[in-house]
């Protein structure tokens, strides 16, 4: 029979030839530390074990962040984009308040412009008003601070709970050099609602001075 001490010693060796490296087997082993092996092969697979789970946290936090971010810049997207829109409605405002009023003044009958016209055609077509001032009459308004004669003087009020407008303008002749000016009153229709011709007559301004009716509704 071998000593007891050769006994484990080969025992030993079919231990380490048969167990592999790493494993943890329960209970003692027949050779001297094999406890502590198997202890530091387990540390080193928890060790391993830690390290994935903290690269694991890592990514999972850096998911989180970049997500916090690309809702941020979502919100700084819409928030300019209503900005925008923003801007677009109010230029879209300012601009259609632009042709109303461009349209009301050129367009409606009740406008100044738009009685300007008509009175300065009734006096081109006037045969007393051509007598005087040729065929050829130009009709223009106030001068203003650079020379210019475009605006229309006109005055408007209400009387009776009905609406009055009064023009004043001028003409001359292209040819005849008269020069005169023209008034002209309109008065609310009650039952249109429209503005209607009350008179217009002409004041010659050169010799010889008179007036001239154009038309009279009074």
């Amino acid at each position: 029979m071998l000593p007891a001490s050769l006994a484990r010693v080969r025992a030993c060796r079919e231990w380490r030839r048969i167990v592999p490296s790493g494993w943890a087997l329960l209970g003692p082993g027949p050779c001297p530390g094999w406890r502590q092996s198997i202890g530091t092969q387990a540390g080193g697979l928890r060790a391993e074990k830690a390290g994935g789970e903290s690269k694991q946290v890592s990514v999972q936090r850096d998911q989180r962040e970049e997500t916090l971010l690309s809702a941020a810049q979502k919100v700084k997207e819409a928030g300019r984009d209503f900005t925008y829109f923003i801007v677009v409605l109010v230029g879209i405002g300012v601009t259609g308040g632009l042709f109303y009023v461009i349209f009301k003044e050129l367009f409606s009958s009740s406008s100044p412009s738009k009685i300007y016209g008509d009175a300065l055609e009734k006096c081109r077509s006037h045969p007393e008003v051509v007598a005087v001032f040729g065929e050829s009459i130009k009709g223009y308004g106030e001068a203003t601070r650079r020379g210019r004669r475009q605006l229309v003087s006109h005055m408007e009020y209400v009387k009776d709970g009905l609406r009055y407008l009064r023009l004043k303008f001028y003409i001359e002749g292209c040819d005849t050099g008269k020069r005169g000016t023209v008034h002209v009153e309109v008065k609310e229709n009650p039952e249109r609602g429209q503005l209607e011709v009350r008179y217009i007559f002409v004041d010659v301004d050169t010799y010889p001075r008179r007036t001239i009716v154009v038309e009279d509704n009074r």
